[in-house]
C-alpha cells in the first residue's frame, strides 16, 4: 500500500476532473478500481503459484519456456524494467519536489531552459530536490533488510496519517451539493464521453499502481500461497476504498469548476493544501503538504526495494548482466541493482512529470501487463497440473477484461505516438542485446543441442 499511495493521488485528482468535465469523474477510479482487481487476480495466482524472486520476470520465463521464448521474453521483461521502473520512482520523485515548491516557492525557478518540444522541458530547482531525495533513498536502502522493515512500517504511519488529515479536512466542511453538480450530458454515452473516461482511468490506473509488490519479493515471503493473494488483493480493495472517500472530501470542498481551470496551472498540485487551507488555515495547509512529501518519500522507498530485486534475480538466472547478481559483501542486499536502478532514476527526475507517467504506462502496458494477461492463460493450458493455491476468480473473464481496459486506455490518448515509439525502441534495442548475447552464448535461438522445455518451475 505504501507503493500504491504515493503522491499520485494527491497531485491527479483535478486531471481526472478535468478529463471528464465534472463530478462523474468519480467513474474513472470506480472502473481504476475494477480494471485492478481484476489484473491483481493474475498476480495473485502467478505469485502464489511461482513464489520467486523477481516476480514478473519469473512468470514470463516460466509461462513462455524457461529454455526457449521465455528466455528472450523474460529477459526484455528486465530490460524494459530499467526505464519504467525509473520513470515510476521518478515521478515520486518530482511530486515529492513539486510540493516542495509549495512550501518554498523559490524551488520553482528555472535554472536553465530546453526545447519547448523535448521531454526534458525546463529545468527547476525542484529537479536537483527531486535527484537529491532519490540518492537519499538509496542511502537508507543500502542496509539490512529488517532494518528497513521497521522504516517501512514508520513511512506506513505517514501515508495513513496523510490520508486521514485529507479526509478530515473535507468532510468537516463538506457540502453534497458540490459532489452533485453534475453538467448536463454528464452521462451521454457519445465519443467525448468514452474519451473521457479513457483519460480519467489512465490517470486512476497510474494512482492504483503497486498491488503487486509482494511477488517481487515472493521468495522472501512467508506461505506465499496465502499471503501474496491476500497482499495484492486486500491492498486494492483498501487503497481503493481510501482513494474514493478522499476524493469525495475534496470535491464537497472545492468546486469542481476550479479544479477543472486549476489543472492547467501550478495550483494543481497544491488541491490538498488548498482543502486543508480552507477548513484549518494556512498552518494546517504547510502540515498537509508536508504529510504529502512524506507519502511520496514512503512511495519512493518501496520501489526501489522491490525493483532491485529484479535485475538481481534475473542475473541470478544467467539471463541477465552478470553484475546485477552481486550481493553486498556484508549485509547482503542486492546493490548493485539498487545502484543500478538509483543512477537511471535519478537522470529521470530531471525530466517532465507528465511525460515521465505517460511514458510509464505505455512501456508497461505493453511489454508487461499484455503479456502478462495472454501468458496467464497460456500457462493454464502449458501446465495444468501446476499446483495454483489461489486460483483466479471467474476464469478467463477476469484477465480478458483487464487486457481488454489496458488497451483501451493505451490507445484512447490523443498523443500516445510518442510513448509508443519510446516503448517499440526499448523493445528493439532489447531483443538486439538478448539475440546477440544469445548467439554468443549459444543459447535460444541459438542452442546447438536440443534442450527439452522444463515441465515446471520444480522440474530441475
Amino acid at each position: 500500500m505504501i507503493n500504491m499511495i504515493g503522491v499520485g493521488p494527491f497531485i491527479t485528482l483535478p486531471l481526472v476532473v478535468a478529463a471528464m468535465g465534472g463530478p462523474q469523474a468519480m467513474l474513472g477510479w470506480i472502473l481504476g478500481a475494477l480494471i485492478a482487481i481484476c489484473d491483481g487476480m493474475v498476480w495473485a495466482e502467478l505469485g502464489a503459484a511461482l513464489p520467486q524472486a523477481g516476480g514478473s520476470y519469473a512468470f514470463l520465463r516460466e509461462i513462455y519456456g524457461r529454455e526457449h521464448a521465455g528466455r528472450w521474453i523474460s529477459f526484455l521483461y528486465v530490460w524494459q524494467l530499467g526505464f519504467s521502473a525509473p520513470l515510476s520512482i521518478a515521478s515520486g520523485c518530482i511530486g515529492l519536489a513539486q510540493y516542495g515548491a509549495y512550501l518554498w516557492p523559490p524551488l520553482a525557478g528555472t535554472m536553465a531552459r530546453a526545447g519547448a518540444h523535448g521531454w526534458l522541458g525546463s529545468i527547476h530547482f525542484t529537479s536537483v530536490l527531486a535527484a537529491g531525495t532519490c540518492i537519499f533513498v538509496v542511502a537508507l536502502l543500502y542496509r539490512k533488510v529488517r532494518t528497513i522493515a521497521r522504516m517501512a512500517w514508520v513511512l506506513w504511519g505517514g501515508v495513513l496519517l496523510t490520508i486521514a488529515a485529507v479526509t478530515l479536512a473535507g468532510f468537516r466542511h463538506f457540502r453534497p451539493e458540490l459532489v452533485f453538480a453534475i453538467p448536463p450530458g454528464a452521462f451521454r454515452l457519445n465519443l467525448g464521453f468514452f474519451l473521457g473516461l479513457g483519460s480519467a482511468t489512465l490517470i486512476t490506473t497510474y494512482d492504483y499502481w503497486g498491488y503487486y509488490n509482494a511477488t517481487f519479493l515472493g521468495a522472501e515471503v512467508r506461505n506465499p500461497g496465502r499471503n501474496i493473494p491476500r497482499a495484492v488483493l486486500f491492498s486494492i480493495l483498501i487503497v481503493a476504498g481510501l482513494y474514493l472517500v478522499m476524493n469525495i472530501g475534496v470535491l464537497g470542498v472545492v468546486p469542481w469548476q476550479e479544479l477543472t481551470s486549476a489543472a492547467q496551472t501550478q495550483g494543481r498540485l497544491a488541491v490538498v493544501a488548498v482543502v486543508m487551507q480552507r477548513t484549518f488555515g494556512v498552518a494546517a495547509a504547510r502540515i498537509a503538504a508536508v504529510l504529502v512529501m512524506w507519502t511520496a518519500f514512503a512511495s519512493v522507498f518501496a520501489l526501489l526495494l522491490a525493483y532491485s530485486r529484479v535485475p538481481y534475480a534475473a542475473a541470478l538466472d544467467g539471463n541477465y548482466f552478470h553484475d546485477f547478481g552481486r550481493l553486498h559483501p556484508r549485509h547482503r542486499f542486492p546493490h548493485v541493482s539498487l545502484l543500478a536502478l538509483g543512477a537511471v532514476t535519478t537522470v529521470f527526475c530531471f525530466f517532465d512529470l507528465s511525460h515521465v507517467i505517460s511514458a510509464l504506462v505505455t512501456i508497461r502496458i505493453i511489454l508487461q501487463f499484455v503479456l502478462q494477461q495472454v501468458g496467464v492463460v497460456v500457462l493454464r493450458v502449458r501446465q495444468p497440473n501446476l499446483p495454483r493455491p489461489f486460483r483466479i476468480w471467474l476464469y478467463p473473464i477476469p484477465p480478458v477484461l483487464a487486457l481488454i481496459g489496458f488497451l483501451f486506455m493505451l490507445f484512447s490518448r490523443k498523443e500516445a505516438s510518442r510513448e509508443l515509439m519510446f516503448a517499440a525502441l526499448i523493445a528493439i534495442s532489447g531483443s538486439a542485446i538478448y539475440f546477440g548475447r544469445a548467439w554468443f552464448r549459444r543459447e535460444w535461438p541459438f542452442a546447438t543441442v536440443d534442450v527439452t522445455d522444463a515441465a515446471g518451475p520444480h522440474s530441475k
